[in-house]
């Protein structure tokens, strides 16, 4: 009975801490309509910038914690605010969702950055030198009765601030209509600039209470707002009370499972991920209305025509190539990465881009693909990397059952928390049989992989692994393209548009989404089985959601839509990371920072950099002569580098400076003059495809 008082002593401690989290993410949502799923790494953030104070520059613990609650906090909530979320406010869900990714990612960069992830940051309970309190047979610390106590006084203070004061009332008028909030004198900006600080700040309350019990480390603090997704979830992001019902079962079922739980060597990591499963378990129980996606910015996806596929194909090979004949070996083993990512960013492609679903766990299953690509294939078996597809595919249709009642931030939600069950709970396990067949996951904490046996051919040099992974990146952005043009891509776009009228017009919904999700894992696992290749030793931590963001942000920089996005997110995330590399361990946190950067600066415009930069590009593509002139610059300048003629940075420059004089000079040349008269368009010059659009403004601006 004292073990179980004792346990119960530590979920109620823990729940206060979610409870306090959790209301403040249902206070955002609730007023604002966004999820916010830097939630956590604001938390982090005020947990880091306390600690600093505190202990790192010796603040009196009284003023670090209301410089970091009322000014620090505060000015992080109106900074989000104003500058990131009120642009994309009128925007659709798909737009501030990717904003709170962008910002969950810069946060976790910024803090890797500033505090070196290496160095350990102690932080002392409160009041840890005074003895525990005694509740019968029970302790408990001084800690965890301000930490409960914290959790009642806010929730009394939020039930009076918001019906007891006409700042609450306007929060709660512009959940619904923030027009007609408006139209009676209410101030919806007042209320949204209000509901962001609040919850900033309750998010640094609770990093800053929970800070004492584990490490301080960036992604794990970040990480630890999946407790708090899930009481939030239980209050289905509108009820204080459920969410504080939804945070002390959390904390409960955490403190039991850590006291009650089997010791064996399958049980451990199940601790970790019951967050998650209760996540997406609460996510399934939603009604099913609340569940789907309320808004979309309309968003054009881009044909691909077959030449187009064809000319993206032969640059890739071509590009991977240039690459083997200009670097050295162990150059190719830093750069060989890029087609591999490539290969995982295309799976956002049909399934985000074509489909509007958002998945965050592409990644993780490349994971798994990696996995079963190291243990079948560790001879070279050809046959085990469409064996990887496979079983990739099957686990993204296991996933598309579940999510045919997910949709927006919500199956965003529910494969983030797949994601953190793989993490934390499956990819830890030991080997184990199942119905005959032994399975095996990284078992001894990482996988050797090699490389495939092609036709007698064992593939194991960098330059070699580079030139297969490209070859399947062009092959997979074919096929994507391909889908795109057909029948069944015409049906994935229309389901983007409308789930509703899909299924009223005789659409499958559940097999639509099986197959789009099963496709998209497929690519994913080719992309991990490349990545282990290239790696050669692959561990968990490099497929864990984290690790995810980054490549899901670059993908969504380039355009979800648009399938050149492979080669794009390749490129961008591989090579800033190398040219800074001299950066040293800070190389990988800067870049994921500047990434973090672009997505913020970005995720308004839902078409991507890829469709600016075709319409850019398109007159020196047609300007037949200045082409030809730019193709041959481009020979020589790699002739000369495969030669070491010329230092290769130099050639690199003259190439890009080349092109860009070029574009503009095609862009000029095809430039129309601008005194010619609308009568005359399409003689004169040739017709436009937007200039209907502008006859027709002008007619209706007329009459």
């Amino acid at each position: 009975m004292d073990q179980f008082l004792a346990f119960t002593v530590v979920g109620l401690s823990t729940a206060a801490v979610y409870a306090v989290i959790g209301t403040g993410l249902v206070v955002t949502h609730a007023t604002t309509g966004v999820f916010n799923f830097a939630h956590g790494a604001a938390g982090m953030l005020s947990a880091f910038a306390y600690w600093q104070l505190a202990v790192g520059w010796g603040w009196p613990v009284p003023l670090a914690l209301a410089f970091v609650l009322l000014v620090l906090a505060p000015a992080f909530g109106l900074f989000v605010e104003r500058v990131l979320m009120r642009p994309v406010q009128a925007l659709g869900e798909a737009e501030r969702l990717v904003m709170t990714v962008a910002l969950l990612t810069g946060c976790i960069a910024l803090a890797r950055w500033v505090w070196d992830p290496n160095t350990a940051r102690p932080l002392t309970p409160f009041l840890a030198d005074r003895p525990a309190l005694r509740l019968g047979p029970a302790a408990v610390t001084w800690h965890q009765a301000i930490t409960m106590a914290v959790a009642l006084a806010i929730a009394a203070a939020l039930w009076v601030l918001l019906h007891r004061t006409r700042a609450g009332t306007e929060m709660r008028a512009s959940v619904d209509d923030r027009a007609l909030a408006g139209l009676t004198g209410a101030d919806p900006l007042r209320a949204t600039r209000l509901a962001w600080v609040l919850g900033i700040q309750l998010a640094a309350v609770g990093g800053i209470l929970i800070a004492p019990a584990v490490a301080l480390d960036a992604q794990q603090l970040s990480l630890l707002i999946v407790s708090a997704y899930t009481a939030a979830v239980f209050g289905r992001l509108r009820s204080l009370p459920l969410t504080f019902l939804g945070a002390l079962v959390v904390g409960l079922l955490e403190a039991y499972l850590a006291g009650y739980l089997p010791q064996n060597d399958y049980l451990p990591g199940l601790r970790l991920a019951a967050p998650a499963l209760l996540l997406f378990l609460a996510l399934l129980a939603f009604p099913h209305r609340r569940l789907r996606g309320r808004d979309r910015t309309p968003v054009r996806v881009p044909l691909p025509t077959v030449r187009g596929s064809l000319l993206l194909a032969g640059t890739v090979v071509l590009f991977a190539l240039v690459l083997v004949t200009v670097l050295a070996e162990d150059d190719l083993l830093s750069y060989g990465t890029l087609f591999p990512l490539g290969v995982i960013a295309l799976s956002f492609v049909p399934l985000a881009g074509y489909t509007g679903q958002i998945s965050l766990c592409q990644l993780s299953i490349a994971g798994i693909g990696a996995v079963v690509w190291g243990h079948l294939g560790a001879h070279g078996e050809l046959w085990a990397l469409p064996v990887a597809m496979l079983v990739t595919a099957a686990v993204g249709a296991l996933i598309a059952l579940p999510a045919l009642r997910l949709s927006g931030i919500y199956l965003a939600l529910g494969t983030a928390a797949f994601a953190v069950v793989l993490d934390r709970w499956i990819f830890t396990l030991p080997a184990f049989d199942v119905l005959g067949v032994r399975i095996t996951f990284f078992d001894q904490g990482s996988v050797t992989v090699s490389g495939p046996d092609l036709f007698g051919l064992r593939l194991t040099s960098p330059s070699q692994l580079l030139v297969l992974s490209a070859v399947c990146l062009a092959l997979a952005s074919v096929g994507v393209a391909a889908l795109r043009r057909g029948r069944f891509g015409r049906r994935l776009i229309a389901l983007r548009d409308s789930e509703a009228a899909y299924a009223t017009l005789g659409g499958r919904l559940l097999v639509a989404k099986t197959a789009v999700f099963a496709l998209s894992a497929g690519i994913a696992g080719l992309g991990g089985a490349l990545y282990g290749m290239q790696l050669q030793t692959v561990t968990a931590d490099q497929f864990n959601l984290i690790a995810g963001l980054p490549i899901f942000l670059i993908a969504v920089i380039g355009g979800l839509g648009a399938v050149g996005t492979g080669l794009f997110t390749g490129i961008a995330f591989v090579l800033p990371a190398q040219l800074m590399s001299g950066l040293g361990s800070w190389a990988h946190d800067v870049t994921a920072l500047l990434v973090a950067l672009a997505g913020m600066g970005l995720a308004h415009s839902p078409s991507g950099v890829l469709a600016q930069m075709r319409a850019e590009w398109a007159p020196l593509g047609r300007n037949r002569p200045l082409l030809c002139g730019l193709l041959g610059v481009l020979g020589v300048c790699w002739l000369l580098a495969a030669l070491d003629v010329a230092n290769g940075w130099l050639l690199l420059a003259i190439a890009l400076v080349t092109a860009l004089l070029l574009r503009v000079r095609a862009a000029a040349a095809q430039r129309p003059p601008t005194d010619i008269p609308p009568e005359w368009w399409g003689v004169r010059r040739p017709w436009r495809s937007e200039d209907g659009e502008v006859l027709s403004r002008a007619t209706t601006a007329a009459g």
